[in-house]
């Protein structure tokens, strides 16, 4: 591969909690990363649009979601307060 840029790790380095998940994820990759490489892939690309693709589906999903929510609350008081009409017409 021939990879000659290095980086000194110092005991004052921070790592962040999603840099763990990238490391788990992929040792190498993140140890690149940190030695300042930048991925050079068409695939890469791909993959970063069907993230952004993904996430839009995801949040149009969740909208959705939202919304039938709120139909299954209003159908469900319409049924109570039929309920109560119909209760309230056969006691009078």
């Amino acid at each position: 591969m021939g990879i000659t840029k290095q980086t000194c790790f110092k005991d004052t380095d921070i790592i962040s909690a999603s840099e763990i998940g990238q490391y788990h994820y992929c040792s190498i990759a993140w140890y690149l990363q940190k030695c300042g490489y930048k991925p050079k892939s068409t695939l890469l690309e791909v993959g970063s649009k069907k993230h952004v693709e993904l996430g839009r589906i995801i949040d149009h999903t969740q909208v959705c979601i939202k919304w039938g929510r709120a139909f299954a609350i209003a159908g469900y008081l319409m049924l109570i307060l039929g309920i109560l009409i119909f209760l309230f017409e056969v006691i009078l």
